[in-house]
């Protein structure tokens, strides 16, 4: 299946991570995006699965699981690193689809890097020639990345309102619920009026 998808997009194939027998991880460039889809139909991959958008970039206000009102780490170096995860990266953004062959058991995830433009837009070319059900994710994903689709018919937002400004899913979009208290989770949970008092817990 690689062998052939590099037959077909030569060059414009960036990076392969295949795990035996788990999932195959294939970069390919942007301006390849929609071949890549026609490619992988092409050789049976004719179930979409999603398309959506990845910013690999650490929260600038902490992760989610973290307490809010403990005291913050020292400073690790590492932790404002971007890692693009399986089959690399060169930007913070990254686009993402998956798409299986349900004949053999076999899905690939396809992945392409997004640089904005002079003018900060993300570009890439629309999936709905090649998967009509791509038409909503791509929606989806220009709503709460800011990712623009060429050749999508109608990028309205589905959720949020249309003067709505910013992208919620990028990490630098302060979700303020989450800084004026604690997040679900982290929150104090009384334990059971048996494991209080000693006693048996089942």
């Amino acid at each position: 299946m690689v062998e052939r998808l590099r037959a077909d997009l030569g060059d414009d194939v960036l990076d392969v991570h295949l795990m035996s027998e788990v999932d195959v991880w294939v970069r390919v460039s942007v301006d390849a995006w929609r071949r890549a889809g026609q490619a992988l139909r092409d050789q049976g991959f004719d179930y979409f699965c999603f398309l959506s958008a990845i910013d690999w970039m650490p929260s600038p206000y902490g992760r989610g699981e973290d307490d809010p009102s403990a005291e913050p780490a020292e400073d690790d170096p590492s932790a404002s690193e971007i890692r693009q995860g399986y089959a690399g990266g060169e930007s913070r953004f990254q686009l993402l689809a998956r798409v299986n062959d349900i004949r053999r058991h076999v899905a690939v995830t396809l992945k392409a890097d997004l640089v904005p433009d002079a003018d900060g837009v993300m570009t890439a070319p629309s999936w709905i020639a090649v998967h009509a059900g791509a038409n909503w994710h791509e929606r989806e994903t220009h709503e709460m990345f800011g990712i623009h689709f060429d050749g999508h018919p109608d990028l309205r937002n589905m959720y949020l309102p249309g003067d709505f400004e910013g992208f919620p899913l990028r990490k630098d979009f302060p979700l303020l619920a989450r800084m004026v208290k604690p997040w679900p989770g982290i929150v104090d949970v009384e334990p059971m009026p048996a494991a209080a008092d000693g006693g048996d817990e089942s």
